[in-house]
């Protein structure tokens, strides 16, 4: 039976990779243009379905399942955020504009 401490912490985590995945889903229509809004799909993404991922390790009571769950985390900070900088410089290379409220861009020759 799970006790009342590891409960609680299992419902933080939850509602926390809840919160980030919303926070992401917020950012993808809201943003103005297609890099800030990989930005906020990388980096809140990744937080959301860390915390996610965490809960689950942790409710399942299972090593086997808890290190299934931190496998999972560490695929996600390294893939996630490199796959949206290589889309982002793809993008950046095929012409796509900046929005109009940003203030520079460094990757211009």
């Amino acid at each position: 039976m799970i006790s009342l401490l590891a409960a609680i912490a299992i419902a933080v985590l939850t509602i926390g990779g809840a919160l980030f995945s919303l926070i992401a889903a917020i950012g993808l229509n809201r943003l103005p243009d297609l890099y800030t809004r990989m930005h906020a799909a990388s980096k809140a993404g990744t937080v959301g379905s860390g915390l996610l991922l965490l809960a689950v390790g942790l409710h399942a009571a299972d090593v086997a399942t808890f290190g299934r769950a931190l496998a999972g985390i560490v695929f996600f900070v390294l893939t996630a955020p490199i796959s949206a900088h290589l889309l982002a410089r793809a993008a950046h290379k095929v012409g796509y504009k900046l929005s109009s409220a940003s203030v520079r861009d460094d990757m211009m020759s």
